[in-house]
């Protein structure tokens, strides 16, 4: 067998419609995916005009990238930097705290290489409290980042991260306990 790209369908996927889709793009390019400096509280609330759920404090810088808004779960005080990709093809779960630093990626969606229509596989994404997602670092589909671990520079986490835990790598791997002192 070979891979048939020409036998792959989408159409059991349906995020939305496609003027929902269509108006979401327009706007996150205007005032989410930008360079101009828009204050967060109104980022804010453009998302949850477009049914995300957010939480207070969040910061959000410029150039950020959100697929669908109406996947997406924020808690309070949640900081995402420059040029983050949240490509969420289903849901993204943020919970409070969190940061997640420039130019990371939350990739919900992959394809079936075992299949020869390479097929659209999806899994949920959910960073718990406290979690810190480093510069250039990928979570991958179906990842869990349990309480307060942390995913170090460009790395790529490919299965659940234990909490309290550092990782590092491609793939990530245990490097050491995260230690917070007051």
């Amino acid at each position: 067998m070979k891979t048939d790209l020409s036998s792959f369908s989408n159409n059991d996927y349906q995020p939305g419609s496609v003027l929902k889709r269509l108006t979401w793009y327009l706007v996150n390019r205007i005032f989410i995916n930008t360079s101009i400096l828009f204050p967060s509280s109104f980022k804010s609330s453009v998302l949850r005009i477009f049914g995300a759920k957010v939480g207070k404090g969040l910061v959000i810088k410029p150039k950020v990238n959100i697929k669908y808004p109406w996947f997406l779960e924020i808690g309070d005080h949640v900081w995402i930097g420059e040029e983050v990709w949240i490509d969420n093809l289903t849901q993204v779960k943020i919970e409070s705290n969190v940061c997640i630093s420039q130019g990371a990626m939350l990739l919900t969606g992959n394809h079936n290489y075992k299949k020869s229509s390479f097929d659209l596989i999806t899994g949920q994404i959910t960073l718990e409290d406290g979690v810190w997602i480093g510069a250039k670092s990928v979570v991958c589909p179906g990842v869990t980042c349990h309480s307060h671990s942390v995913l170090a520079v460009g790395s790529i986490a490919t299965h659940d991260l234990e909490a309290y835990t550092i990782y590092q790598g491609n793939p990530a791997k245990a490097v050491r306990k995260r230690e917070i002192i007051y």
